[in-house]
């Protein structure tokens, strides 16, 4: 090497700078691809990505191979750089030269080529993927030495790690994908996370409560029965005996129609109509009752609490609008308990679930312990209130305007004024 010129010399630097480079930003690009964002690549037929994924499946080859190829430039590099030190600079620049070559790798093949490659990891990382395999074959031997010493010295640290099972991602860390990292509309984004949201909600969140259940009272005449099929605006009701908590069966009003076209009904007929009714545990959570609803082919059911005493009702309709919305645009259509007015408050029952106020009117009501608003109210005074009192709530303000029966029957609510108002 010593009758080499000083021109060639630095072309050898030159070179040794780029192929360093090269091997520093595919590491750094290598590890920094978006494993799920791969697989993706891989089934869509990208051949890049294809044997990107087969060298990570072996990570300590994928580096033994990357970091023998660099140290070995580098070592190089380091060897032509005392030779130019020695010829130009005599003995002082075997001094200075170890401090000018670490400067000038750091900043030109390592600093900014790993920058470069940690911002699109994906242009490094799949050309390079095309060089890398071939080398990892052709060198093979070498790495295996190297990986073998150096897996005999590291596998007692990393012998609880996983043993090298794929990572999974966790509901929580899913969610935090889809609200920091997803390229997803807005509206397909908030479909994603609800569905995860449903394992934190039980059918108790959002059941129609049992004074709000419309159904059939097979002690009432057969006139008023039809009377009250015909007016129904829902496709199924509980019929019962007395009480709803002795539900005798569901029925379809699709079936009902034969019951109203025989010229002289009768119960016996409508109860051949009827369906077994379809119990649920009040606190079963919504995405385990959404697959429930799909096994046993229901879409409606009784929500009841231990001792099997009817709470509510629930349906697949309801489960289904917590994930995409209310199927409605109109605001007193989707919750009747609500009534707004002209000075931008609003009269609300004191019936009106809390999950239904804040979905509609885009509040942010406390929903961890009462249900409804009149609950809301008692339990953050501690005491039941007098018409006419008035309470703050967060950025809320209330004034309670009836009180009957130790409930709180309609609240007007003012609620904050918008961002920068």
């Amino acid at each position: 090497m010593e009758s080499l010129s000083l021109p060639v010399l630095y072309g050898l630097i030159a070179i040794m700078i780029v192929l360093s480079a090269y091997f520093s930003s595919s590491e750094t690009a290598m590890m920094a691809l978006n494993r799920y964002r791969l697989k993706h690549l891989v089934k869509a037929g990208q051949g890049g990505a294809k044997r990107a994924d087969a060298l990570l499946k072996r990570p300590d080859r994928l580096l033994g191979i990357i970091l023998f190829g660099n140290n070995v430039v580098n070592f190089f590099a380091g060897t032509v750089a005392t030779l130019i030190a020695l010829r130009q600079f005599g003995e002082v620049g075997l001094a200075v030269a170890p401090f000018v070559l670490t400067f000038v790798f750091l900043i030109l093949a390592e600093i900014g080529p790993k920058t470069i490659a940690a911002h699109a990891p994906e242009r490094i990382a799949f050309p390079s993927a095309y060089i890398l395999s071939p080398m990892l074959r052709l060198l093979y031997p070498f790495v295996w030495i190297l990986n073998a010493s150096a897996n005999a010295i590291v596998r007692p640290f990393i012998k609880d790690a996983g043993d090298g099972k794929e990572e999974k991602l966790t509901p929580e860390e899913l969610r935090t994908v889809l609200h920091e990292g997803a390229h997803l509309p807005l509206k397909r984004r908030g479909m994603l996370l609800s569905i995860l949201d449903l394992e934190h909600a039980t059918v108790d969140d959002i059941m129609v409560p049992k004074a709000d259940i419309f159904g059939i009272d097979l002690e009432d005449d057969v006139d008023t029965i039809v009377e009250q099929l015909c007016a129904s605006s829902h496709t199924r009701v509980p019929v019962y005996r007395g009480s709803i908590n002795d539900v005798v069966g569901m029925l379809h009003l699709r079936n009902a129609s034969r019951f109203l076209r025989n010229p002289e009904p009768t119960k016996a007929a409508l109860m051949q109509e009827t369906r077994e009714p379809y119990f649920v545990q009040e606190n079963t959570p919504l995405h385990t009752q959404l697959l429930n609803f799909q096994k046993e082919q229901r879409r409606i059911a009784l929500v009841v609490d231990e001792y099997g005493e009817v709470k509510g009702i629930v349906t697949l309709e309801d489960i289904l609008e917590e994930i995409v919305g209310e199927f409605t645009s109109d605001l007193a259509a989707r919750i009747p308990e609500i009534h707004p007015q002209d000075d931008g408050s609003f009269i609300i029952e004191g019936t009106a679930l809390l999950r239904d106020i804040n979905r509609s009117l885009k509040w942010e009501l406390p929903t961890a312990g009462p249900r409804t608003l009149s609950g809301l109210v008692i339990e953050h005074l501690e005491f039941i209130p007098e018409a006419s009192c008035c309470l703050r709530l967060g950025a809320y303000r209330l004034e309670i305007l009836q009180v009957k029966d130790n409930t709180v029957r309609s609240v007007r609510v003012l609620p904050p004024p918008p961002a920068g108002a």
